[in-house]
Parts: C-alpha cells; structure tokens; sequence
C-alpha cells in the first residue's frame, strides 16, 4: 500500500481501573471500522500512568492483550498502545502493536522517566523495534523517549515514528517543540498520541495529540482538553519523493545506536 490511514484516540484514562478503561476504549474503537488502518491509543491505557504495577501487570496471554487482538481483526486495523506487562518476574512498560491477522510486535520503553521512579519499578527496554507493516516502516517509541533523539535517529530504516504517551499539560510546550524537531531531523510521519484529564496524582494532561508529515508541517491536532479522535494518512509516494529531492538523510553522522 501507498498510503495508510492513522487515527488516535485522545481520551481520558480512568486510573488503575483497566476494566472501565477496556469499556471506554471500545466504544471509541468501535467508530473506526472502515475508516482507518492503525489506530493507536496512549501509554499505560488501562491503568494510567502508574508507579504501583503488581496489581495490574498482565503477561502477554492476558485480558488486554486479548482485547487487542479480538478489535483488530473484528475491525481490520492494527491498534497500538501501551500496557503494564508481567514478564520472568519483571515489570515493562510495553507498547503492544497488534495487526488484524493476529501479528503481534511490541517494544519496551526504553527510557524511564525517572523522575517518578519508573526506573525503579519497570525494567527498560533493550531492543529498538520497527515495525513493517501494509509498506510502512514505522518505530514505535514511548513518551520520555521523545527527549532523547539518539535512539530515535533515522538511518533511512523506517517511514514513520507511533508515539503513545501520558504528557503533563505543564510540558506540553516540550511535547509540541520536540514533535516538530523529531519529524523534521528525520524526515519522517510522526502520529503521537497523549491522553487528557487528570490522573491520582494530580498531574494533568491537555492531549494535544498531533500527526505531522516528514518536514514537521501538522496533518491533523487534536483540541486541548478535550476528548476527540483525530485522523489523518501516511504517504510514502509523498516521502520518498520529499527524500530524493532533498536527501539530508544522507549527510547524516553515521554511528551505532546500542541499547
């Protein structure tokens, strides 16, 4: 396929409250068949963000994962999100992409917002993860992972960047900057998703969930606050054109991303 079409679901997350979560999210989902190819929804959807993973950590046979599984293929898209996943003893704060034929592929998040502690109650991640999927070679990536441009380096091996996060609205001026920064160093799509509402903590989140083309123009922006579904469509004619007339990539500095 030549193009493939995106949707993110910005919504509030009910916290450490995965079966209400699971209620919300379909209802959501449900409105998407026939209109969309990947439907992504934000980090930690079942729980929110949380530093208290024993009660809700799920292995990969699991409720959510099944959910996931059972959506795709009722309504043809792959969805992606985040999930608190229990694995040899250790917890992960997983991105989960599930395809409709069943496929699954998954990344750990690798960089840990320490700040809150994840670092010490999730293992990181090791491992970057491209996914190929209808043409598309899309990197999945986990919120804090936008700080960091190392890993997310493009070396001409993927197309697209899927972004799930729970962004403070604080910081948001950051989320937004280091969108357009990521998008345009790597000339590449970029769909990230961010929740909205307030979480236990007290930490609220305004969304601002965006999709931006290759040079770092925006596609389609959610409304701050607010509970919405945006969508918008990846072109790879329109890329690799935009990469062959101005091929920056090439003028890259080469090294090894080791993680």
């Amino acid at each position: 396929m030549s193009k493939i079409k995106v949707s993110l679901i910005q919504s509030n997350i009910f916290w450490e409250n995965p079966s209400k979560n699971l209620i919300n999210f379909e209802e959501k989902i449900v409105s998407l068949k026939g209109k969309s190819d990947i439907v992504l929804l934000p980090e930690m959807f079942t729980t929110g963000f949380t530093m208290n993973p024993k009660p809700f950590a799920e292995p990969m046979s699991g409720t959510t994962v099944s959910w996931m599984l059972k959506h795709s293929a009722v309504n043809n898209f792959a969805i992606g999100g985040s999930v608190v996943i229990s694995e040899n003893n250790k917890f992960y704060n997983r991105f989960i992409f599930v395809e409709p034929n069943g496929n699954i592929k998954f990344y750990n998040k690798h960089h840990l917002f320490s700040i809150t502690g994840e670092n010490k109650e999730y293992t990181a991640g090791n491992k970057r993860v491209i996914v190929n999927y209808n043409g598309f070679r899309l990197l999945l990536q986990v919120c804090y992972d936008l700080r960091f441009p190392v890993s997310m380096r493009n070396k001409n091996d993927y197309d697209a960047i899927l972004l799930v996060a729970n962004w403070p609205e604080r910081r948001n001026d950051a989320w937004k900057k280091l969108l357009y920064a990521r998008a345009m160093e790597n000339q590449c799509y970029i769909a990230a998703v961010n929740r909205v509402g307030e979480d236990k903590n007290k930490v609220t989140h305004s969304g601002d969930s965006m999709i931006l083309d290759y040079a770092g123009r925006e596609l389609t922006v959610a409304k701050p606050f607010a509970e919405e579904i945006i969508n918008s469509t990846f072109d790879i004619k329109l890329l690799e054109d935009a990469k062959t007339k101005f091929p920056a990539w090439k003028d890259s500095d080469n090294f090894d991303i080791k993680m």
